[in-house]
């Protein structure tokens, strides 16, 4: 095998070419053994020849060349096929699931994808094109403390006494501020709707959790951030996913007063999500409708509140103080 191993992709197809070429007379054997050693050989071939594509000089192990594959491709979906040619091993899921886990390389597979899509948390993938075995790499940076979240996950998911949502919310609030992957929230609760209690938890009971589209555009996608353990205020908590999403885009993922985060002058160690402000405060019945929200940075949102104590401003009045409040930023 060391000797076959050494040869270049080029020479490897050429083998590879010469010997199915000649297959036709062992087909026209009766003998079986002979025929089945042959293939042996044409599968060792196809085998080298799938490695030597991101390995030539074969000094990568089956771990690190599919690392290296998918470093090639992050944000790309990647099937569980490529990885079984450049991996040259059927166990390549388990490679997966050890630098995931051992090594903090932020990889999601085709299952958690597909639950995030199915529930609104994701966007821009194909759902026809999403298998169990798909992969990708979220980001081309390794997570140091992966480890330990795991070592955490293991505990909070042996819970008897906690349901799905708490397991969630317990890992969150073990790591606020800090980004996690729906891998982790999907192994950590041990469902398979786990999307569905990351939702409960922002607009049934006010945890701000931040997605890329649902009020960290910075976010790298499949991230999610409990920006602060603190819920929401009770008028805040039932918004619809769907006007949230709208309100945002509707307003270009940016605070309306400061820009933040598009406008780097304002990056601070307080501004650390987007909320949506009621212009027609809860206290004059505002609805939670789309019409009737703005995007606010959570400063500028702890500020109006401020300034409104008694959710009394008008809509004109509110608009005047938007206003007023951008000339700090010009």
């Amino acid at each position: 095998m060391s000797g076959r191993l050494k040869k270049n992709s080029v020479e490897l197809y050429r083998d590879l070419k010469l010997i199915i070429s000649n297959f036709e007379e062992y087909l026209e054997r009766k003998e079986l053994r002979p025929k089945v050693l042959e293939m042996v050989k044409i599968l060792h071939l196809y085998r080298d020849l799938g490695i030597s594509l991101v390995d030539n000089e074969r000094n990568l192990s089956a771990r690190n060349r599919i690392l290296k594959y998918l470093k090639g491709y992050v944000g790309h979906l990647i099937n569980g096929d490529e990885l079984l040619v450049i991996s040259g091993t059927q166990e390549y899921a388990r490679r997966i699931r050890e630098l995931r886990v051992d090594f903090g390389w932020p990889i999601i597979s085709g299952v958690t994808l597909k639950q995030m899509i199915l529930d609104g948390e994701l966007d821009g993938f194909d759902l026809n094109t999403v298998k169990p075995d798909t992969y990708i790499l979220l980001k081309d940076e390794q997570d140091l403390e992966s480890a330990y979240r795991y070592n955490l996950m293991k505990d909070i998911r042996k819970s008897e006494s906690l349901s799905a949502r708490d397991k969630i919310l317990t890992f969150l609030r073990s790591n606020i501020g800090k980004q996690v992957t729906g891998e982790e929230l999907s192994y950590v609760s041990k469902i398979s709707d786990w999307p569905r209690r990351i939702r409960e938890l922002r607009t049934e009971y006010g945890w701000p959790v931040m997605t890329k589209s649902t009020g960290r555009p910075d976010l790298p996608v499949g991230y999610y951030v409990l920006a602060e353990d603190r819920q929401d205020e009770e008028h805040d908590r039932h918004i619809r996913n769907e006007d949230r999403i709208k309100v945002l885009d509707r307003d270009y993922c940016r605070c309306v007063i400061c820009n933040w985060p598009i406008n780097s002058s304002v990056h601070d160690k307080f501004r650390n999500r987007l909320e949506l402000h009621h212009i027609v405060n809860h206290v004059k019945k505002g609805k939670n409708s789309a019409d009737n929200l703005v995007t606010l940075c959570n400063v500028h949102h702890d500020l109006i509140h401020k300034v409104d104590k008694n959710g009394r401003m008008t809509v004109l009045e509110f608009y005047e103080w938007v206003e007023l409040e951008k000339e700090n930023y010009k």
